[in-house]
């Protein structure tokens, strides 16, 4: 059975996705954009694949392929 995610990195990568700025999502969880870097950088690690296009102004989602072998619904 696969270990869960750092949870701490999940809610930082939901926060950068949805505000699709490192800034933004350290001012909303009081955290350094540098922080936000780290923690998406270990959740990317993590899951073996890059989460985000990063250029000096922004940052945009990557599309993500799930395998077909993942059940998002299972329990």
């Amino acid at each position: 059975m696969r270990h869960l995610p750092p949870l701490n990195a999940l809610r930082v990568f939901e926060s950068a996705a949805r505000h699709r700025s490192f800034v933004a999502a350290g001012k909303e969880l009081f955290v350094t954009s540098s922080a936000v870097s780290h923690q998406v950088k270990t959740l990317e690690e993590y899951l073996g694949l890059s989460l985000f296009d990063r250029s000096r102004r922004a940052v945009t989602l990557t599309p993500v392929h799930i395998p077909a072998n993942v059940n998002a619904h299972s329990g």
